[in-house]
């Protein structure tokens, strides 16, 4: 049960390569689209957050993750292809991923105000998911990534909620949906786990 959206990078990282040409040429770095996503991200957030009662704004909660995800994926394919990749930015893309996360999933509180504890839940559990993934490394492991609810499975799962509540989907299928999302987050937990223990392990560097 490794099966999770991030298996389609490949293709989706292809079909971005126009607009990393576009961003080479004009000379935005990688930390630059990194700090600009998390401020993106953390505005939309907070407007959600004022103005809860706006459908306007939360129609607009698919397309943001779109966007997120393919900001996400383009900081890291311009470190590479312009040989930008630093400590800095592996760690400040650690860190605004998962504060990206919190800006945008804790706004669901005052869209499903009773459903407060299992959104809790899964937002823990997704912290817990990158967590686990980034644990790997202290074990001498790759950064885990497997699934099946990586960071891509979470945005389309809480862009669903929003989907389902904006059309009237009954309490069942809000229910259902978190419920299935904190099973698989345990799961993706315990996948990522194996995944770093059964890892050839790199040699700690002597210097």
């Amino acid at each position: 049960m490794k099966i999770s959206v991030y298996q389609l990078k490949p293709a989706f990282q292809r079909c971005l390569q126009p607009l990393l040409q576009w961003l080479m040429r004009t000379g935005i770095r990688p930390n630059h689209l990194t700090l600009g996503t998390l401020v993106l991200c953390i505005t939309y957030g907070a407007a959600l957050v004022l103005w809860p009662a706006q459908s306007a704004l939360w129609m607009a909660y698919p397309l943001l993750m779109l966007v997120r995800m393919m900001l996400n994926a383009l900081d890291g394919m311009l470190a590479n292809a312009a040989q930008l990749r630093t400590r800095l930015g592996a760690l400040l893309n650690e860190l605004c991923d998962v504060l990206a996360d919190l800006a945008l999933y804790l706004p669901l509180l005052w869209l499903l105000p009773d459903h407060s504890a299992l959104l809790l839940a899964l937002i823990v559990l997704g912290l817990l998911t990158e967590f686990t993934g980034v644990l790997a490394v202290s074990v001498q492991a790759a950064r885990a990534f497997d699934g099946p609810m990586g960071k891509s499975d979470r945005a389309v799962l809480f862009s669903l909620l929003v989907l389902c509540q904006l059309s009237g989907s009954s309490a069942t299928v809000l229910l259902g949906l978190q419920i299935a999302g904190i099973m698989l987050a345990i799961l993706t937990i315990a996948n990522r786990f194996r995944s770093a223990l059964r890892a050839p392990q790199t040699p700690p560097d002597s210097h």
